[in-house]
């Protein structure tokens, strides 16, 4: 069985070949190449990766995103962008991302329903109907980081599109207004209670059958030092009710590579579910994202 690394960023020094988004993360001398990515990968027997599009969401923005897929084919797979003012009519942006096949599916932030819990909820309503549409047509992959008060309006959506498979970033934690900051390191720090407040909206998710969760962004929610022990009891919640069969682990690089380091990402799920069969940490660890994202075969 395959080890996939199903969520991470790369990007290239901002450029004409190929340009992006510029932030004090992302300055525009810094890159995080995907032959970076590979060593540290080969260095500890990781096999393929999904690279998740950061620096924008324009057509043009995805231009390295591509130029790594289109290079290795066998090793990567592509989450797409979508820029919010396409969102009224997305299919198109969609359509030309993925028309080579490596980039599979598309990373939203909101589902755009009604706030209110308690209000009639008509899904060809809200703001990423025509998205969901879409990629249930063309069979793309949704990719979810949802913010807190759209956790009450995932169900809806999903039972409206029961076909789509649907991956849950960093730990199904949906942040709230006002949490989400960078940390000393430049990395992304989100401060939620653990277990979320939102586990209530988000846990009977495991009912739909093309659901998963990324077991990923520990450093992000943990407020201790690697191995996170204070999210333990949160991934063996994620475990009991979604199974191995719908876990996939991440590192979320280049976020990790000097603290705690790409090895001990590698290590964490041993040190949080220590007592995983074989069998249940070969799926989590590359088994369900090689079925559900179909990645080749590879040769060791």
């Amino acid at each position: 069985m395959p080890i996939i690394d199903s969520h991470l960023h790369v990007f290239e020094k901002l450029s004409a070949e190929f340009p992006r988004e510029v932030n004090d993360q992302c300055p525009a001398d810094r890159a995080e190449t995907a032959e970076k990515l590979l060593e540290v990968m080969e260095a500890n027997g990781v096999h393929q990766a999904v690279l998740t599009q950061i620096g924008g969401a324009q057509l043009a923005h995805h231009r390295y995103l591509q130029h790594c897929l289109k290079t290795y084919p066998n090793r990567f797979r592509g989450i797409g962008l979508i820029p919010r003012d396409e969102w009224d009519a997305p299919e198109d942006h969609m359509d030309q991302l993925a028309e080579n096949g490596d980039i599979i599916g598309f990373r939203i932030n909101e589902i755009g329903g009604p706030a209110d819990p308690l209000s009639h909820m008509d899904v060809r309503t809200f703001t990423s109907y025509r998205i969901w549409k879409h990629a249930a047509k063309k069979n793309y992959v949704m990719w979810l980081y949802i913010r807190a008060k759209d956790a009450h309006q995932i169900a809806f959506m999903v039972q409206a599109f029961p076909e789509i498979r649907a991956v849950f970033n960093h730990l199904m934690i949906c942040p709230g207004e006002g949490m989400f900051s960078w940390d000393d390191e430049g990395r992304p720090h989100i401060n939620t209670p653990i277990p979320p407040l939102t586990r209530y909206s988000m846990l009977g998710l495991h009912e739909y059958p093309n659901i998963c969760v990324h077991l990923s962004g520990q450093y992000a929610f943990s407020q201790e030092a690697w191995p996170y022990r204070d999210l333990e009891s949160w991934h063996k919640t994620l475990l009991s009710k979604f199974g191995a069969d719908k876990l996939m682990w991440a590192t979320d690089f280049p976020w990790i590579l000097e603290d705690p380091g790409y090895d001990k990402l590698v290590q964490v799920i041993d040190e949080l579910l220590p007592e995983l069969s074989a069998q249940q940490k070969a799926k989590i660890m590359g088994g369900t994202a090689k079925r559900v994202l179909g990645f080749p075969d590879v040769a060791d």
